[in-house]
């Protein structure tokens, strides 16, 4: 698996809208919005199984990250 941050402006749920990075992604310290996801690698773009959109519901309502799931401040 691998770490992909969402874009700034990006659309959680919309693979497109995710950077593959190389190293888990810095910068994702708070609990208001999705940061970045770790999945499966499709071309460069994260799978978002229902798996992991439900811990991102999650992490969002808890407001806490998981293992799969960073967040950021708003």
């Amino acid at each position: 698996m691998s770490w992909f941050s969402l874009d700034s402006n990006g659309n959680p749920i919309n693979p497109n809208d995710y950077q593959l990075e190389s190293t888990p992604p810095t910068g994702c310290n708070g609990s208001d919005q999705i940061c970045a996801v770790q999945a499966t690698d499709n071309a460069g773009k994260p799978v978002l199984s229902p798996a992991l959109k439900d811990e991102m519901i999650t992490a969002l309502h808890d407001r806490t990250p998981s293992t799969n799931v960073k967040l950021r401040t708003a």
